[in-house]
């Protein structure tokens, strides 16, 4: 019995065997065929976040994700128009926007200086002081865009100075940018006549990537990061790009003398230089979404050509308004080159934004509707 016990075992263990093998090898393609998937799944999900972020919404695939505008306030100390801005953020979901406030240190938001809850303790703690036509303007840009990137969910960012106003309502101006993967940036070669490149900034910054344009700049996250993070090209501008000091016939030839050095406006040609060398500008729509009105003078030393009208209350009229609203394109002498502004979303729409308005002007928009239903009564109620 265990004679014939040793010899059947052998026997059915070769019949198992087969079967073993067989369900063995199923087993191993099912693994196989796992890892597979796995690996093809996460190369779909890498070109889908690859496509996501080429023009900058690096966290398109995030979880709950709520795209909000980040609004950067760089200000002298107040902002002498909130009355218009709080009526602007009012008729706005609060979940789809940001304030960051750059304004001179210690300078706090609170009910002493401003009776908008929008701007309340909206104001960065490392604020430095700030000079016009230097450096330091670029030096708050980027704090204001590094306070902003804290907030993964901010992908536009926008930059507005204190006399700036909005010409259309929230949600207008909510889809215009994020239905548009570019950022807005001002972006064209300087005029034959302009001195403003300075041959010593070379090689670091070569004559041909060198770009003028307006200080006011609408950027997708992507963009936003290499300017708020470059420390490369910054420590050039701080070091040659400098305005030319006053005409001061008091100090004679000296100050003659100084009128000959390169007059270069550090905010006028700092982002759009940066992006250009980073071979960004095919990402950009190269103009401003922000309005200005210059003065146009053949004086080479009347400096105060240098700033836009300011709109009064008379020249805010509602025809004045939509001649700008009306603006569908916009022309670059020095490049000979035209941008049309008409898209589907847009509607052929130039400008979201102008400069520079009086309280006047901008409660003459406030009353008129422009930036949403206005209700007197309820102008500085809490948002909640």
């Amino acid at each position: 019995m265990t004679a014939a016990k040793r010899r059947f075992l052998p026997i059915t263990l070769r019949r198992q065997i087969p079967s073993l093998v067989s369900n063995f090898l199923k087993f191993l393609f099912v693994i196989i065929c796992f890892i597979i998937a796995f690996g093809l799944f996460s190369q779909f999900k890498l070109q889908s976040a690859s496509i996501a972020t080429e023009f900058g919404f690096n966290d398109f695939l995030m979880d709950n994700y709520r795209m909000k505008i980040a609004f950067l306030f760089l200000v002298r100390d107040n902002i002498p128009l909130d009355f218009l801005w709080h009526n602007f953020f009012k008729n706005a979901d609060p979940e789809n926007f940001t304030i960051y406030i750059h304004s001179k240190p210690g300078f706090v938001f609170d009910e002493s200086v401003t009776r908008s809850v929008y701007f309340h303790n909206r104001q960065l703690e490392n604020s430095i002081e700030v000079g016009w036509g230097t450096p330091t303007m670029i030096e708050a840009e980027k704090l204001l865009f590094k306070a902003a990137l804290d907030d993964i969910s901010n992908q536009i960012f926008v930059l507005v100075s204190d006399s700036c106003v909005p010409l259309y309502d929230f949600g207008y101006i909510y889809t215009y940018l994020m239905s548009s993967p570019r950022s807005f940036v001002d972006s064209f070669i300087d005029d034959a006549t302009e001195t403003r490149y300075n041959p010593e900034m070379s090689p670091d910054i070569p004559e041909d990537k060198w770009r003028k344009g307006s200080q006011w700049i609408t950027l997708v996250r992507r963009h936003a990061e290499v300017v708020a993070y470059d420390h490369v090209i910054f420590p050039v501008f701080n070091k040659h790009c400098k305005r030319r000091p006053l005409l001061d016939l008091s100090k004679g030839n000296e100050s003659l003398i100084e009128q000959q050095q390169h007059n270069c406006i550090p905010d006028e040609h700092y982002v759009p230089t940066l992006l250009a060398m980073r071979g960004f500008e095919e990402e950009l729509e190269r103009r401003t979404l922000t309005y200005s009105l210059w003065n146009q003078s053949t004086e080479t030393m009347n400096t105060q050509t240098w700033h836009p009208v300011t709109f009064g209350y008379a020249t805010a009229s509602q025809k004045n308004i939509q001649d700008i609203k009306d603006i569908d394109h916009i022309y670059f002498k020095s490049e000979n080159r035209t941008e049309w502004c008409g898209t589907k979303s847009n509607n052929g729409h130039c400008y979201l934004f102008a400069r520079k308005f009086s309280r006047g002007a901008a409660m003459r928009l406030l009353t008129n509707g422009v930036v949403g239903p206005y209700d007197p009564n309820t102008l500085f109620l809490d948002r909640t």
